[in-house]
């Protein structure tokens, strides 16, 4: 796997599209923002990013690379918090018309990620999982280039087939048999 961009996705200063209902959100750095929230139910989305906005009626900028259907993307989070699965991530794929046309939930600080191909613009939420205290540092979505056998769906598939083999290979013991079972 060879890493060709990288975009860093911080929290910023400022409230849009984050949870504030009991919320207590302390702005130490850029890279360090903390929130709590005693009283935030699980699966509450803390905070969004999108890559499309209308900046004359929401007066902000997109938050979010571009990403398109052909490449692969990997997303690394530096996210701590007072519970071991506190926190999720989720990516939410939309068409031209706003329809949405895919979404994707992840549990791990990195994981790999593709786009559908009809994919016209995305929203990121982090998600609240248990977790009473979040610090936030940052996300990082890259575009990654695969050798042919590093990719995950490569992965997957060879698991598929070694499933398939010992298929196969069961089917052939039943006929040398004669159709019963040892």
């Amino acid at each position: 796997m060879t890493e060709l961009d990288s975009w860093v996705i911080y929290w910023r200063d400022h409230t849009e599209r984050t949870y504030l209902y009991g919320a207590e959100i302390l702005f130490h750095s850029k890279v360090h923002i903390e929130y709590r929230n005693n009283l935030m139910p699980p699966g509450t989305v803390i905070k969004s990013w999108q890559s499309k906005y209308n900046y004359q009626m929401d007066k902000l900028e997109p938050s979010l690379p571009m990403i398109d259907g052909e490449s692969d993307y990997v997303i690394k989070t530096d996210i701590d918090c007072n519970k071991e699965s506190g926190w999720l991530l989720r990516l939410v794929f939309f068409d031209k018309f706003g329809a949405e046309a895919d979404s994707l939930i992840i549990r791990d600080a990195e994981a790999p990620f593709k786009c559908p191909l009809k994919t016209y613009y995305y929203r990121l939420d982090l998600l609240g999982a248990g977790a009473t205290e979040i610090h936030f540092h940052s996300i990082t979505i890259s575009e990654v280039s695969y050798e042919e056998d590093e990719r995950p769906e490569k992965a997957s598939e060879k698991a598929g087939s070694g499933k398939k083999l010992r298929k196969q290979n069961k089917k052939s013991d039943r006929r040398g048999t004669g159709g019963k079972n040892r």
